[in-house]
C-alpha cells in the first residue's frame, strides 16, 4: 500500500484497479453488492471513546 503524505491511506474499490493505485485497490464483482467491515487490534483512546472514527466511503471516477 502506498501512504498518502500525511499519513493517510486511500482504499479503492473496483472491479478494476485505478491506473497507478493496484497497491491500494480492493477487488469488487462487477452486479455484486459488498459491504466494508473494519477490524480494529489494539484500538486506541479515540477509537474507544468515539473521538475518531474513519471518514466515509467516497465514490470517485
Amino acid at each position: 500500500m502506498v501512504q498518502n503524505a500525511d499519513g493517510s491511506y486511500d482504499v479503492y474499490f473496483a472491479p478494476n484497479a485505478p491506473e497507478g493505485k493496484e497497491g491500494n485497490w480492493l477487488q469488487t464483482v462487477s452486479g455484486k453488492s459488498w459491504f466494508p467491515l473494519l477490524r480494529m487490534y489494539g484500538p486506541l483512546e479515540p477509537w474507544i471513546d468515539k473521538t475518531w472514527r474513519p471518514s466515509e466511503i467516497e465514490q470517485v471516477q
